[in-house]
């Protein structure tokens, strides 16, 4: 699960969210590598005539493209969110490497998760309510995760009552 629960002291625990990353940095790099490699199979055939130099442009390009794709598939899966419970205060921070960080706080007691089955941006849409307001929380997650984070969350802000 890309999410996880730690216990900072007695009174205060944080869980914190990431986008999943199945591919990681180094296998990425693997992949472009390898595109690069079959890439330059069929250049062999040309390889000494003036055609070389006319085929090799479209080669480097799919390959600075698909460097390009990975970079930026990055960077957008950079984005996570931490949620601190202590004795009093539930505390939502929304980590965007784009944009300035944005926060929610509320009185614990008065915290609870919400799950819109449906109508939300995504199916089993998970908000945290309090303070008259309402945030989401954890978008990037698959249906299933944000089904398990429901639970979670529910749990543990029932033991703080």
């Amino acid at each position: 699960m890309p999410y996880r629960w730690t216990k900072n002291s007695d009174t205060e625990q944080e869980l914190r969210l990431w986008p999943h990353n199945s591919l990681p940095p180094r296998g990425a790099m693997g992949v472009v590598l390898a595109v690069f490699l079959f890439g330059l199979i069929p250049l062999f055939a040309v390889l000494g005539s003036v055609l070389l130099w006319g085929l090799l442009p479209f080669l480097l390009l799919t390959v600075l493209g698909l460097w390009l794709a990975f970079e930026m598939n990055y960077r957008a899966r950079s984005v996570f969110e931490v949620l601190t419970l202590d004795k009093t205060q539930a505390r939502l921070v929304h980590r965007n490497p784009r944009k300035d960080d944005l926060e929610w706080s509320c009185n614990r007691y008065w915290a609870r998760p919400e799950m819109h089955a449906s109508g939300g941006p995504v199916p089993h849409y998970v908000t945290l309510v309090g303070d008259g307001r309402e945030v989401e929380i954890g978008a990037f997650l698959t249906e299933k995760e944000r089904i398990a984070l429901f639970d979670d969350l529910t749990r543990k802000l029932r033991d703080s009552a």
